[in-house]
């Protein structure tokens, strides 16, 4: 859950109550969760949908350590959206291969991210375990490594999943992304209609074009206003509790995530014109919404250059990326 706007007084609203839009949350998956058939043709080659990750036989543990830190790894990852498995590598996976060496003492935990073709993608290593934990196959160092690891991979996953899209012509990372939104539901007063053209005024941009039917849409957005029973105000005043939920989904009508706009507001003050209220709640949910499907195509990240020696866009780093 991250919370982006700014708690702020939005002037000039006479007849609103001063109502305050509190921080707007926005509940988004991890940019490099894979978002299904028809999200991954978004980005055509992107990063995989499972992430093998075999016993590691090259790191300096016990088989039954190895297999423990194989499962630690798959967690760790999990924690960060990856969809991680610990299982043996089977025909079109990614995979991790894990291993360890011994420097002055300590051991150092590595990694690399292998493409299907068995090409090394992207490689990295962890911080230094004393060599008497580490050979023990001590529960917590295991864990530890594993949740360090975690951190780097995932970011190399979210760079990996950028260079493809800024290989393909068509992703989001070149055109502006087709919104289909199809309206406000629930608000008092005129605030279904105040609050649609608002929203879509503030967020058609360069980056997001609004169109009018759900054909070819990359995203569809909606909104729904609760507005809870009169409670005591502290003011003396009685008031409503006032919640606008901006749900977006891809494709396929899988969510992609939500801004939520929260506050208390004077009872029954918003039962007639919206006005300026509807100005600067759209804008605000325009921002939140524009960051969901940011974080969720990718578009926004920047890409993981291929190793060294390697052409850009080679066929062996890109063989085997899942598209739609």
């Amino acid at each position: 859950m991250i919370c982006v706007f700014p708690l702020r007084r939005l002037a000039g609203l006479a007849g609103a109550a001063g109502l305050l839009l509190l921080s707007g949350c926005l509940d988004v998956p991890h940019p490099f969760r894979d978002p299904g058939q028809v999200g991954r043709s978004l980005a055509r080659n992107a990063p995989p949908a499972r992430l093998a990750i075999p016993l590691p036989a090259a790191a300096l543990l016990t088989d039954a350590a190895a297999r423990e830190w194989s499962r630690d790894m798959a967690a760790a990852l999990l924690e960060q959206t990856v969809p991680a498995m610990a299982q043996p590598v089977r025909p079109g996976d990614w995979w991790l291969r894990l291993g360890a060496e011994t420097r002055g003492g300590m051991v150092v935990p590595t990694y690399s991210i292998m493409t299907p073709a068995g090409v090394v993608r992207n490689a990295g290593e962890g911080v230094g375990v004393p060599a008497a934990a580490w050979a023990a196959g001590d529960v917590e160092a295991l864990r530890g490594s594993a949740r360090q690891l975690a951190l780097a991979i995932a970011g190399a996953l979210t760079g990996i999943q950028a260079d493809q899209m800024a290989l393909d012509p068509h992703s989001l990372k070149h055109r502006a992304a087709r919104v289909y939104f199809s309206g406000v539901k629930g608000a008092p007063g005129d605030g279904n209609v105040a609050l649609a053209q608002a929203f879509v005024g503030a967020l058609r941009d360069a980056e997001d074009a609004v169109q009018d039917n759900p054909r070819d849409a990359d995203f569809t957005v909606s909104c729904v206003v609760t507005v809870s029973e009169v409670i005591p105000g502290g003011s003396g005043h009685p008031q409503q509790h006032l919640q606008l939920v901006w749900r977006v989904v891809d494709a396929q009508g899988k969510e992609s995530g939500a801004a939520t706009q929260l506050h208390d507001i004077d009872a029954h003050s918003l039962d007639g014109h919206w006005g300026e209220v509807a100005l600067a709640a759209a804008q605000e949910a325009a921002g939140g919404v524009r960051q969901v499907i940011s974080r969720y195509s990718g578009r926004d990240n920047a890409p993981l250059p291929p190793p060294a020696g390697t052409q850009a866009g080679a066929p062996s780093v890109a063989k085997g990326q899942r598209s739609g």
